[in-house]
């Protein structure tokens, strides 16, 4: 896992590892760090997931990109 911006503030890390169940999908990862890290619960909600490089669209698709996955979390980032 890698947390950029507000992601990055809301848990308190810029990096963290996670072991999730085989099988688990997004929305599985996105409530694992919800619950390692109350705070972060609505900034994972609007923030996009890459997952090993891909926009991961579908929350509910198994994570089934090998055995090690790198997750970014991307909050919204504000443009000028």
């Amino acid at each position: 896992m890698r947390y950029f911006a507000a992601a990055a503030e809301a848990v308190g890390l810029h990096e963290e590892r996670l072991l999730l169940a085989a099988g688990a999908n997004a929305q599985n990862l996105a409530a694992a760090i919800a619950a390692a890290h109350p705070g972060a619960r609505r900034v994972l909600e609007i923030s996009a997931l890459l997952v090993d490089g891909v926009t991961c669209d579908d929350r509910s698709a198994p994570l089934t990109f090998g055995d090690a996955v790198r997750v970014d979390v991307l909050p919204p980032f504000a443009g000028g």
